[in-house]
C-alpha cells in the first residue's frame, strides 16, 4: 500500500478540504508530536478551510530525535481522528490535515539554515511551540555560536535575532507548554539570553515592543497513535493509503490565548468560528479547568472505585455517581469560580461528554495515582473557598474527601516497596500508589478508627500545608462521612448527599 502524500490522497478520492502545496508559510512551529498535530495544526488547518487563511506551518523538530523524515515523506499530510461523545452521541470524525508545509531537523546544518530563512520571511506571522514542560528552561550553556543552540528558548532567541537584523516586523509567539505563564516565562528566558550573549539593546527593545509572547491554555486529550495494529490496518485499507503519522484526539478542544483584544481579530480563528479565544488573562480559565475537569476526576473516582466501578465511562452511566459528580460541579465548584456561570456550566456539561468517551477506557486506578497531591491542588481549594464564601461546608466535597481517606485505608494488607496492597469491599485487591511518605503515614495509621484517622489526616500539615482540623466542623463532617462509607458503602454514602 502506498504511503500518504498529495498524489496518493488524490487517487484515494478523499472528499475533504486540502490546502495544496505552495501556500505561504505563516507559522513556525517548534514540536512535531501528536499533541501539536491534533491541536495547533488542526486549528490552523480549520482556519485555512473556514476563514481562507491560506497559511502553511513549517515545523522544527525540537530535539535530535524526531519525526522529520516521516513528515516529509508524507509531504506534511496525516490523518487525524477526533473521537468521543457530543451531547451523548458517539462521534468519530476523520480529517486529513494539510496545514504542514515541511519539517526541519535543526541538528542538520542545511535544515538549520533553512529555518533561519523562514524566520526572516515577510509571510511569517506566528511562532507556536510545545516542547514539553522541560522545554521552557534557561540553559546557561546555550550559545549563539552553536548550530543550533541547545535549548528551545536559545534557538528562538537566535532566530528572532536573525529576523531583527533583517529589519522585519515582530511576531506573535503562542506558547503551549504546560507550565504557568508559559509565554511570559519564555520571553524572560529570551531576554536572559540576549543579556548573556551581549546582544544590542535595540534587539531587547524590539523583543519587548514589537513581539507578543502569549501565554496560552490548551485543552484537548490526545491519545495519539492507535496501538491496535489490526485497527490501523483496517483504517489504512478504508483510506486507501498507509499513514505512519495517524493521530487521534478527543472531540472536545479549546484554546485560550492571553493577549490584547485586537489579537482576536488578527488571528484567523474567530473568523472561522472555532473554539479558540483571546482573553485578558488565562489564569481564570486554568482555574476553571483544574477545578471542574480535573477536580471532578479526583472528587468522585476514589469512592466510585470502592463502589465497584473500574472505568470513568461506566461511572457516567451510574445515576448515583454521575449525580454526585454533578453536585460537586454545579452546586459547590461553579458558584465560587471567577467566571460567568453559564460559561462554567457549559464547560461542566462538556465534562460529561468527555468522561463518556466510548473510545477510551480510562481506568479509575490510573487516575488514583498520587491522589494526595491531586486532592490538595484540585479539590481542597474549592472546599475551603466554598466554606469561606458561604459560611458552611460543601456536602459533596466533604464526602469526596472522606472517600479519598477511605480509598487509602480500606482493609490494608501489605506495605510493599512502592505501594500499599489494599482490598476493596467486593473482595479484590488493589494497589495504592503515592509518595512514599504518604504511604508510610497510612500504613502506620491502618488500625485507626474513622475519627482518629480523620483527625490525623486533616492534621498532617505536610499533606495540606495547614492543619485542616482548624476549619470549623470539617473534622466532624469528614469523620462522619468516612464512617458512613465504611458501614454502608461508597455508593450509599454518595447517594446520601444528593
Amino acid at each position: 500500500m502506498s504511503l500518504l502524500n498529495y498524489r496518493v490522497l488524490e487517487k484515494s478520492n478523499y472528499q475533504g478540504y486540502i490546502l495544496k502545496p505552495g501556500a505561504p508559510v505563516k507559522v513556525l512551529q517548534f514540536g512535531e508530536g501528536n499533541f501539536l498535530r491534533a491541536f495547533v495544526d488542526y486549528w490552523f488547518d480549520m482556519a485555512n478551510e473556514k476563514a481562507g487563511y491560506n497559511g502553511k506551518v513549517a515545523v522544527v523538530q525540537p530535539i535530535a530525535q524526531g519525526l522529520t523524515q516521516q513528515i516529509n515523506q508524507q509531504e506534511g499530510l496525516y490523518t487525524l481522528y477526533l473521537r468521543g461523545s457530543e451531547k451523548g452521541q458517539k462521534v468519530d470524525r476523520k480529517r486529513v490535515i494539510s496545514a504542514i508545509d515541511a519539517c526541519y531537523n535543526p541538528y542538520n546544518v542545511e535544515d538549520w539554515l533553512k529555518v533561519k530563512v523562514i524566520a526572516c520571511s515577510d509571510d511569517l506571522e506566528y511562532i507556536a511551540s510545545n516542547t514539553t514542560e522541560a522545554g521552557i528552561a534557561y540553559d546557561p550553556q546555550a550559545s549563539r555560536d552553536q548550530a543550533p543552540p541547545a535549548s528551545f528558548p536559545a534557538k528562538l532567541t537566535a532566530l528572532l535575532y536573525e529576523r531583527y537584523k533583517a529589519g522585519k516586523k515582530g511576531l506573535t509567539v503562542l506558547s503551549c507548554e504546560l507550565i504557568d505563564n508559559n509565554g511570559r516565562e519564555l520571553e524572560k528566558i529570551v531576554q536572559k539570553h540576549i543579556e548573556d550573549w551581549h546582544l544590542e539593546a535595540g534587539f531587547s527593545r524590539w523583543i519587548e515592543k514589537e513581539n507578543l509572547f502569549c501565554s496560552t491554555l490548551v485543552d484537548r486529550i490526545v491519545p495519539g497513535r492507535i496501538r491496535d495494529q489490526r485497527e490501523v490496518d483496517e483504517l489504512n485499507q478504508i483510506n486507501g493509503y498507509e499513514d505512519q503519522l495517524l493521530d487521534v484526539g478527543e472531540v472536545f478542544g479549546v484554546w485560550y490565548i492571553e493577549g490584547p483584544a485586537e489579537l482576536e481579530d488578527r488571528l484567523p480563528f474567530k473568523r472561522a468560528g472555532l473554539n479558540v479565544h483571546v482573553v485578558e488573562q488565562v489564569a481564570p480559565y486554568k482555574k476553571r479547568k483544574v477545578r471542574i475537569l480535573n477536580g471532578a476526576h479526583t472528587g468522585f473516582v476514589l469512592g466510585a472505585y470502592l463502589a465497584g466501578e473500574n472505568i470513568v465511562r461506566d461511572c457516567m452511566e451510574d445515576e448515583v455517581i454521575h449525580g454526585f459528580m454533578n453536585k460537586i460541579l454545579y452546586d459547590e465548584v461553579i458558584p465560587i469560580l471567577p467566571l460567568d456561570r453559564e460559561d462554567c456550566e457549559n464547560f461542566a456539561a462538556a465534562v460529561t461528554d468527555r468522561f463518556n468517551n466510548p473510545f477510551v477506557d480510562h481506568q479509575l486506578l490510573s487516575i488514583s495515582l498520587n491522589s494526595t497531591s491531586k486532592w490538595k491542588a484540585r479539590d481542597l481549594p474549592s472546599l475551603l473557598e466554598y466554606q469561606e464564601k458561604f459560611g458552611k461546608l460543601p456536602q459533596a466535597l466533604c464526602m469526596g474527601f472522606a472517600a479519598y481517606i477511605a480509598f487509602f485505608s480500606n482493609d490494608l494488607k501489605e506495605r510493599t516497596a512502592d505501594a500499599i496492597l489494599a482490598r476493596r469491599p467486593a473482595g479484590d485487591d488493589y494497589q495504592i500508589q503515592d509518595d512514599d511518605w504518604v504511604l508510610d503515614f497510612y500504613w502506620e495509621h491502618r488500625k485507626d478508627d474513622a475519627a482518629t484517622l480523620t483527625a490525623a489526616v486533616l492534621g498532617n500539615e505536610k499533606m495540606w500545608d495547614q492543619n485542616l482540623n482548624a476549619v470549623p466542623g470539617l473534622t466532624e463532617q469528614v469523620s462522619h462521612d468516612l464512617e458512613l462509607i465504611r458501614e454502608q458503602g461508597a455508593r450509599e454514602a454518595y447517594a446520601s448527599v444528593l
